[in-house]
């Protein structure tokens, strides 16, 4: 259920790690008994080519900064890269960056907003990925301002619109904690990855997204936890994962939530 849950954004917001700390802290984690758990380094495309090229990375930055990398031959697991702001057609940034994977075959996710167009954008990537492109969605769950905070509802909708069109979904900022919480200093509510994590479970089995919504609303740690654990040789349905600028913090909490060995050291 955690294979490759977490990708490591040490370098990004609000981690901010400087590029060589965060390859040394890369390296350990590729070492370590959780190594199955991390995913790439991500990096913007201007630090790509600091890295070696022994490590995995996935890019993430606008289109024009990921094409000129690409053409540079640095090896890249992966891209990510924003189709549109919040508020405009996410159509024409979608379809470059459809065009861009048919070119290379690599596995893109499109950072589509949670605003107008998104369920044309999912039919998009539907039927891009429906045409053996290695396409998926990206949806942003938290950042520097409340409204970049989905609603349960919001989330929930788009996980099961997700579901119905047969998209996996990747997402990022916001989860830095296994279960909801309200941050004390901004007072913004965040989503807990191990929320999402049972809602994906349940929407997987067919649940409606008002169901989906009270798991992704809830914060009592029984449920979830006793959703999760019983699924938790299986492969995560629907969530490709998300990319976390710590990675010990969800390692952590999941240790205290029962689902992973405390004798083990991060």
């Amino acid at each position: 259920m955690f294979v490759g849950l977490l990708d490591d954004a040490a370098v990004f917001p609000p981690g901010n790690a400087p590029l060589a700390d965060a390859v040394a802290a890369h390296r350990e984690h590729r070492a370590a008994w959780h190594a199955p758990m991390v995913g790439p380094l991500l990096v913007p495309p201007e630090d790509a080519a600091a890295v070696p090229e022994d490590l995995a990375i996935g890019v993430v930055g606008q289109l024009d900064a990921v094409t000129r990398l690409l053409k540079s031959g640095r090896p890249v697991r992966q891209i990510e890269v924003p189709v549109a702001k919040r508020g405009e057609d996410p159509q024409p940034g979608l379809r470059e960056l459809i065009a861009l994977t048919a070119k290379t075959n690599l596995q893109t996710y499109a950072e589509t907003p949670l605003t107008w167009g998104v369920m044309t954008a999912l039919d998009t990537l539907a039927e891009a990925r429906a045409a053996g492109l290695p396409v998926a969605p990206k949806f942003r769950t938290g950042g520097l301002a409340a409204e970049l905070f989905p609603t349960p509802g919001e989330l929930a909708a788009v996980i099961c619109a997700c579901r119905d069109r047969g998209l996996p979904f990747k997402l990022t900022a916001g989860l830095h904690g296994a279960l909801r919480r309200t941050d004390p200093e901004t007072g913004f509510v965040h989503h807990g990855f191990l929320n999402v994590l049972a809602a994906a479970v349940a929407a997987a089995d067919g649940a409606q997204p008002a169901d989906v919504t009270k798991v992704l609303a809830s914060s009592d740690a029984v449920p979830i936890v006793t959703a999760v654990h019983a699924r938790i040789d299986r492969e995560r349905p629907l969530w490709i994962g998300f990319g976390s600028c710590g990675i010990a913090e969800p390692l952590a909490d999941l240790r205290v939530l029962g689902l992973l060995p405390r004798t083990e050291e991060a």
